[in-house]
């Protein structure tokens, strides 16, 4: 005969988990996945300007990738105007869909 402390007996099927502490450890679990945000050296800089001043200028679409410390966002769309007091550009997507992004955010941009 098996014993009710093991082997799915009464005590080991009626283990339950309170959902504060599941949240507590999905959280967990997803700060492990936590990256850092990668240093950009001049040159890339440059290839990001370039890439969103033709495409402020000429009206092309471009390809930005989007710092996420959990998943980069790839965002294909028109670069409406460059504020650099705030340090941002208004970027279109679509007739009425557009977003400010910061500069700092930008990690790669591509025509």
């Amino acid at each position: 005969m098996t014993s009710k402390l093991n082997d799915n007996g009464i005590f080991e099927g009626s283990r339950m988990i309170l959902p504060e502490h599941r949240e507590a450890y999905v959280s967990h679990m997803q700060e492990l996945n936590r990256r850092e945000k990668p240093i950009l050296d001049e040159q890339e800089w440059q290839l990001i300007g370039q890439a969103l001043m033709e495409s402020y200028q000429e009206r092309v679409s471009v390809t930005l990738t989007i710092f996420d410390p959990f998943d980069d966002t790839s965002m294909r769309g028109v670069v409406e105007s460059i504020d650099q007091q705030r340090k941002e550009i208004k970027f279109v997507r679509g007739e009425e869909d557009y977003s400010f992004i910061s500069f700092k955010n930008i990690v790669a941009a591509s025509i």
